[in-house]
């Protein structure tokens, strides 16, 4: 899934790469799974989209986000999560 990604600026507090920071995840982390998605779902809690996938060190981790069109994402957060059984 070749998107593009919205991201706050790198010190907005409120922004999405210090709240996914706060997780442990980096844009880069966020972006690989982007382009290598192993599943999809929609958040329960707030209905978003969400993409699985493993970053670049192995870590499988969740990114839920607003879809802005069909090529542009924006991120809310993004978390580690267990492996699928």
């Amino acid at each position: 899934m070749s998107v593009s990604i919205i991201w706050d600026l790198d010190d907005d507090e409120e922004g999405n790469v210090l709240h996914i920071a706060e997780h442990g995840i980096e844009k880069d982390d966020v972006a690989h799974v982007f382009d290598n998605p192993v599943g999809h779902a929609t958040s329960d809690s707030s209905q978003r989209p969400m993409i699985f996938g493993y970053t670049l060190d192995g870590r499988y981790i969740t990114v839920i986000y607003e879809e802005i069109d069909e090529d542009t994402v924006y991120p809310v957060t993004a978390f580690e999560v267990p492996e699928p059984g």
